[in-house]
Parts: structure tokens; sequence; C-alpha cells
């Protein structure tokens, strides 16, 4: 027979607050493996990271482009006085020096048409793209006025057209430009004075005194790149017009102006985009005289990046493991309080392993699949398992049967959740809400008060 001490101490332990601390406490505990499970994610995520950065280093990396730049050296001269000792006569003395003169185009249209393709290297999948660029446009009589540089001083037959860009290694064919009915081959050139990370590229000499008249010169050219991530351009046209075409189904547009609203269409096939852009809106003049500035302030463009690759839909559902936990542990307490069934901590424990497990299963699955396939097989495997145990641990059928529903509607929401961008903040709390509100309604009849149920 029992001691009423021993009975006090087994009517302690089997009470129904030392049960909830008990559970509460294994929550908070599995938080360890469901902690090393987030750092294999950032582990992979970052692994992912390096071989994109080496799969982009080869094909391509990121495009930025400004130009067609006219550009005409002047000459100048620069005035010392000094005094000779012998004769203490004052001596002035002009030193020649040559500077340039860069011009922007009056009007300039781009046409680009931009197929992206997936690449894959092991488990890892980097989005790159192959872009035909298409510019025309033309220039008006270049005007020194603003400088009084006199006409004889200007050296019109060596003028050049000067194109700043980046990614030269992933040019694909000769670049060439038809400027005043007349082609020119550019080169690449090593500007030492570069304040920016552009390249260059640019033409030979040309002589402005057989082409340029009071009329404007028309200019056209093609450029194809290898990239990836990324595509930049400089609006330097008194009036830039720039149309954009692509297969890629989520752009991020970016930089410094937007798209015209109502002529952009994204579609599950592609995209189209127009810009017009005009010198008033960007704060820097037709032609600059001195050294080029860096203009990467004023560039716009587009990011063809993945939206939410893999990897973050895997951290993202990782984030929602303690409601998870946290929900179904609820579940079984409080079938535990209404049948009066007893579940040990142990097989509490067990639970909270097969619910840790699904996030290793859908990490090492996605990597070899689809994030949905992979959610998937992970969800009914977990559920599944979680569900068969159940019917050992409850002895019958109605709970085990409700867990398992109560499961997917769980996995269901969460996986709404991770695919909502913009709504995901709303619909989680609606849902939180709503599955508060259920648990209020099942335990409102649980008599807490008995301290032995």
């Amino acid at each position: 027979m029992e001691t009423p001490e021993k009975q006090t101490k087994n009517s302690i332990f089997q009470s129904t607050t030392a049960k909830m601390i008990m559970v509460g406490l294994l929550t908070l505990v599995l938080l360890i493996p469901l902690q090393f499970v987030k750092e294999l994610i950032s582990e992979r995520a970052q692994r992912q990271k390096e071989v994109i950065t080496e799969t982009n280093d080869k094909w391509g990396k990121s495009v930025f482009f400004y130009g067609p730049i006219l550009k005409i050296p002047y000459t100048y001269y620069e005035e010392t006085v000094s005094i000779n000792e012998k004769t203490k006569e004052t001596v002035k003395q002009k030193t020649a020096h040559t500077n340039y003169a860069y011009f922007f185009p009056e009007e300039l249209k781009a046409n680009t048409d931009v197929t992206t393709k997936a690449l894959n290297r092991n488990n890892y999948e980097s989005v790159v793209f192959n872009s035909n660029m298409k510019f025309e446009g033309n220039y008006i009589q270049p005007d020194f006025s603003s400088r009084n540089i006199p006409h004889e001083n200007i050296q019109w037959n060596k003028a050049t057209i000067l194109i700043k860009t980046t990614n030269l290694k992933s040019i694909k064919d000769e670049v060439k430009i038809n400027f005043g009915k007349t082609n020119f081959t550019f080169e690449p050139v090593y500007d030492s004075e570069a304040k920016d990370s552009t390249e260059a590229l640019e033409t030979g000499y040309i002589d402005l005194t057989k082409i340029l008249t009071n009329q404007k010169i028309a200019f056209n050219f093609d450029i194809t790149y290898n990239g990836s991530q990324q595509i930049k351009m400089v609006p330097i046209g008194k009036t830039t017009q720039v149309n954009m075409k692509s297969n890629w189904a989520s752009p991020s547009f970016t930089g410094n102006f937007l798209p015209d609203d109502k002529t952009k269409k994204i579609t599950t096939s592609g995209f189209v985009a127009n810009w017009k852009i005009l010198h008033i809106n960007r704060a820097f003049s037709q032609q600059v005289f001195g050294h080029l500035p860096d203009l990467r302030q004023y560039a716009f463009g587009v990011d063809f990046v993945i939206p939410v690759d893999q990897y973050q839909q895997n951290e993202r559902a990782s984030k929602y493991g303690f409601l998870v936990i946290g929900l179904t542990f609820l579940i079984f307490f409080l079938i535990q309080s209404i049948s009066k069934i007893s579940i040990h901590i142990f097989q509490y424990s067990m639970i909270g392993l097969a619910l840790i497990m699904f996030y290793t299963l859908l990490i090492s699955i996605t990597e070899h699949s689809s994030f949905m396939k992979a959610y998937i097989i992970s969800g009914i495997s977990v559920i599944a398992l979680i569900t068969l145990y159940s019917v050992s641990i409850l002895k019958n059928k109605k709970f085990p049967v409700f867990i398992g529903l109560s499961l997917t509607a769980l996995y269901t929401f969460i996986y709404v959740i991770i695919q909502l961008e913009n709504y995901a903040l709303l619909v989680g709390s609606i849902g939180l809400f709503l599955i508060l509100a259920e648990v209020m309604y099942f335990s409102r009849k649980i008599d807490w008060s008995n301290s032995n149920s």
C-alpha cells in the first residue's frame, strides 16, 4: 500500500501542470536540433552562392553600359611666369596641353532582346542570359562655345567614339559602329585615369571635318553579351528611349528610373518594358570637359535573379518549425486531457524528432527536385509516420485521423505562406488567429482545476 507521501509525489508528477511544464521544456529542447537544421540550410545556401559566382564568372557577369560618347581632343595653353636670374626680366612661357571634350547623343534608342536560361552544376542552378542590344541615334554639331575654346585648337581629325561598359570578356561578336555612313571598329582600351570600375571600347581616329555638317549625324551599332544577374545602362541621350523584352517571367526593375506602366507587360512567358528619359530627368549635361564622371548612380535596368530560390524557401519553412512543434504537441496534449489517455514524455520526444526530420528530408530532396515535390513528399512521409505512431499511442482510430488531418492542414497553411510574398504576413496572421480560436474552442470544457487529469 502506497504511503500518503508517495501518493502525493505521484500526484504531482501526473498533474496537468507538471505535464504542461515537461512538454514545454521538451519543445524548447527540440529547438537545438532545429537550429542545427537551419545551419545546414544556411551552409548549403552559401555553397550555392559560391557555385553561382563561379559559374557566372565563366559565363559572364552583370552588364553595365553607357555610350556611345563622342570624344574630341582639344589643345589648351597654360602660361607660366618665371624670372631670369641673370637679366632679372620676367619671362612668360606658354605650354600646350591636350584635354578632351565628351559629347552625348541628341537621341539614343536601344532595343534589347534578352534570352535567359538555367545552368546546372551538381545540385545548384544559376540563371544566365544572352542579350542582343541594338542602338541607334544621332549627334548634333559639337559646341565648344561654353568654354571659349578657339576653333583652331580643336583637333577635329582625332575624334573617337567611346563606350563605357563592363563584362568585356563576354562580348560575343566584333563591335562596329556606323557613324555618318562610315563603319568604325571598336577596340578595348585601358584608361588609367578612370574613376569607376568600367572598362572601355574606343574607335580609331575619326576626321569629323569630313563627317559633321549642320545637320544631325546618325549612328547605329549592335553589341551582344553573355551575362548574368543584371543589365543596367545610363540614359546619356538628350532623349533616351529603351525597349527591352525577355523570356524572364520575374523581372525586378531597378535603378534610378522605372519603365512606363502603360506599356509594361509581365506574363508567365516573359516581359516587355519601355523607358523614355529626358535630359532634364537626370543631373548631368550633354557635354563634359576633362574627365568623364562616374554616372553609375543614374543607371536603370533589370535584375534577372530568382525571386525566392529553393534555399530561401527551405529557410522560410524552417522558421515555422517552432510553430509546427508547438501546435502538434498542443494537439496531443488536448487529446490527452480530453480523453484521459496517458502519453509519455518519450513519445512526445519521438513525435518532435519526426517533425524535425521533415526539414532534413525537405532540404535533401529539394536539391534533386523542385521545392513543391520535395515539400509534398516530406509532408506525406512525416504525417503518415506520426499518424501511424499515434494509433499505437491513442489506441483508437478517431484521434489519429484527426491528428493526420490537422498536420495536413498545418503543412498546407505553411506552404501557402511560403509561396506568398506580398501577403505572407496578412495570411499568416489570419491563420494563426483562426488556430488560436480553434484551440480555445476545443479546450473550453477541460477541467483545469483537476490536478490529476
